[in-house]
């Protein structure tokens, strides 16, 4: 085991720019944190590159897994709270590789896929609620928030060691779903579009989900083999992008 007991350690610094989408681009790396997040990575059995944690952290965490001694980082308290990027810090962290695929071929099954969403929380909750129903997979266009952002990770709250999640040029997965018989529907804000209570089961779809202010974007629209929308029963102009993927996402399920 290591210990570090200054937060001006460089791995310290190093981890601590981990926050930064330029820096886990550039090293390959991201960071979670939280007992429950590390523990969904160590039952998924995650290639980890480190275990970081105060002492009573990684008490409470070897008490039910077995860790590999030269991958544990004992940290000090002060050391815990700098690299927390929550306000009540759990003591425990994991540092992770990136493991994007260079290219993707989408084949048989059911996946969602966001255009443009740009808001962690939705992110995170959508991916989480396509675990949760049994999707295959979610695919991040290019243009959508960071993966890897803290309030992603956390938002998901493990559902990316149970999926498959690609941030993928949108078109180009889309070109991979139709090329594969996967027809792809996708959300307008439009009645001239089929209603969503209109739409049967499909035992497989890849469904688009556009960007929380401006929807899908009109290259994705054009290219969808079915145009959807969720009906409005009261006055409100619209849905929160995530709730309205959960409805849909359950409904297709």
């Amino acid at each position: 085991m290591i210990e570090i007991n200054s937060v001006n350690n460089p791995t310290i610094k190093s981890l601590r720019k981990l926050e930064q989408k330029k820096y886990r681009k550039k090293t390959q790396t991201y960071l979670i944190e939280g007992f429950h997040l590390v523990e969904e990575a160590l039952k998924n059995h995650e290639n980890y590159l480190y275990i970081l944690g105060t002492s009573a952290a990684l008490v409470k965490l070897t008490a039910h897994y077995k860790l590999k001694d030269d991958k544990v980082i004992q940290i000090t308290d002060a050391i815990a709270e700098h690299l927390s990027s929550t306000k009540n810090s759990q003591d425990i962290f994991m540092v992770l590789p990136i493991n994007q695929p260079k290219s993707f071929s989408f084949e048989y099954g059911k996946w969602v896929v966001l255009d443009n969403l740009t808001d962690p929380g939705n992110v995170g909750t959508i991916i989480r609620t396509a675990d949760a129903a049994g999707f295959d997979g979610v695919v991040l266009s290019e243009e959508s928030v960071d993966l890897y952002n803290p309030k992603v990770q956390r938002s998901m709250q493990g559902s990316q060691f149970h999926i498959q999640i690609v941030q993928n040029p949108i078109l180009a997965a889309i070109g991979s779903f139709k090329e594969n018989g996967i027809p792809v529907y996708v959300s307008i804000l439009d009645k001239t579009a089929k209603s969503l209570n209109n739409c049967i089961s499909v035992p497989q779809l890849a469904l688009v989900i556009g960007n929380e202010a401006h929807g899908a974007s009109k290259d994705v629209i054009e290219t969808a083999d079915k145009k959807i929308y969720i009906p409005i029963k009261g006055k409100a102009e619209s849905l929160n992008a995530a709730v309205a993927a959960g409805i849909m996402i359950y409904h297709f399920s």
